[in-house]
């Protein structure tokens, strides 16, 4: 039984779809259904039952699961515990960064890395949330920034902190804003955001609470970009409220309304690199920056 087959069985298990792990893994599907099948002759049972949208454990599976969690865990202690014999620490951590560098208070964070841990290669690859998720779900990422509710099982959230968005408008739009319904809002132009973008999500889920679809006149993918087009006249938007109270005291813009949609800011990496060296000083280095004990979830501790 080797530490790569039981890999593959964990990640299967959690995704329940052959292709998908083979994704993860950065195999050919043919190559974990290999891997799974020799796993399966060692122990001497199915490990899994075929479905019509992917596999299921079998009973063997539910029980051998646990153990093999407990496997893969103790060959990384064994060699996160070897690395700490060569003293210094050492190693690359690819983060996926978000939105303003302010927001995530990134400068602060490396700066005490740097600092305390000079030989860490840090690299920073800046990105919308959803595609910051994806790569940290499929390990092109070490870890990463994230707005929003985590949907994978194998990426673990850290809570740093919690967020509100009100509607923003034009500060030259105060006539057509004040008093204003929110099937009136819905009459008026929009800036929208990508796809790819938790703030996607929010302005839907705003959108469904007035019971309003207006017309987007644009759509961004840079959280920035949203505050110059909204003060540049061209529709409403969502914006960070601390943000938009500050653009407001300086006439910038106008915040509309007492609507707000709440959200979460969190630092997400691979569940099974948990307890990795190199990951717990990044940990430990956001909850002195963010001045709290970091809480860390799971989509299924979350479920």
């Amino acid at each position: 039984m080797e530490i790569y087959q039981l890999r593959t069985f964990v990640t299967v298990a959690q995704q329940g779809h052959l292709t998908q792990a083979a994704e993860l893994l950065h195999l050919s599907q043919p190559a974990v259904t290999a891997q799974i099948k020799a796993l399966e002759e060692e122990v001497g049972m199915p490990l899994f039952e075929r479905t019509a949208g992917g596999v299921n454990l079998s009973r063997a599976g539910q029980e051998l699961l646990p153990q093999a969690h407990v496997i893969l865990q103790a060959s990384r202690d064994m060699l996160n515990h070897a690395r700490a014999f060569k003293g210094q620490l050492a190693g690359k951590a690819i983060i996926g960064t978000i939105t303003t560098p302010e927001m995530i208070n990134v400068g602060p964070w490396v700066s005490a890395l740097i600092e305390k841990y000079p030989l860490l290669d840090l690299q920073l690859q800046h990105g919308v949330t959803g595609l910051v998720l994806n790569r940290v779900r499929k390990k092109e990422l070490d870890a990463g920034f994230f707005i929003g509710k985590n949907p994978y099982i194998n990426v673990n959230t850290i809570k740093l902190t919690d967020l509100n968005f009100r509607i923003v408008a034009p500060a030259t739009w105060r006539d057509r804003i004040e008093g204003a319904s929110a099937k009136a809002l819905g009459k008026l132009p929009w800036i929208g955001m990508s796809p790819l973008s938790s703030l996607n999500k929010l302005t839907s889920e705003l959108w469904r609470d007035m019971n309003i679809s207006p017309r987007k006149v644009a759509e961004v993918d840079h959280v920035p970009a949203v505050s110059s087009l909204v003060q540049a006249g061209i529709g409403l938007a969502i914006m960070r409220e601390d943000e938009a109270l500050a653009l407001q005291a300086e006439g910038k813009l106008m915040v509309v309304g007492d609507w707000v949609k709440a959200t979460t800011l969190q630092f997400i990496y691979a569940a099974d690199r948990a307890g990795d060296l190199v990951l717990n000083v990044l940990i430990a280095e956001l909850e002195t920056v963010w001045g709290t004990s970091a809480s860390m979830t799971s989509a299924m501790a979350e479920s």
